[in-house]
């Protein structure tokens, strides 16, 4: 197989950082590993971001998602990491990731992590 997971995400240039739009990506086809059972779990990951400088090129995106395959990760846990990897590597104006994950037990979970943070409501 030539291609491998990979848990390096690259950029490349924004073709207008002078204007805000929205960059809208949909990956239906993400698993990781329940961390308790070692079972897959199933998500399908939203991001939503406005560039400034660069923009994520999206085989690295495919790549980096892939790595997550064979670890074993909470929820919550693996959709701010990868709102801390995005917003590292891309450093947008604006960015939001929700992991939208199947039924486990019963119970289906949407995490939304946002940047820059929402103020806390409590």
């Amino acid at each position: 197989m030539p291609t491998q997971p990979s848990n390096t995400l690259a950029v490349v240039p924004n073709p207008h950082p002078d204007r805000d739009y929205e960059v809208v990506m949909t990956v239906p086809e993400f698993t990781c590993l329940c961390p308790m059972t070692g079972q897959p779990d199933f998500a399908t990951i939203r991001i939503r971001y406005v560039p400034a400088k660069t923009c994520v090129e999206l085989k690295s995106l495919k790549l980096y998602l892939w790595s997550f395959r064979e670890e074993g990760h909470f929820h919550e846990a693996v959709t701010n990491r990868i709102l801390d990897d995005l917003v590292a590597a891309v450093k947008p104006r604006r960015m939001e990731v929700v992991g939208d994950f199947a039924v486990r037990g019963g119970i289906h979970t949407v995490v939304t992590a946002t940047y820059p943070g929402k103020a806390s409501r409590d």
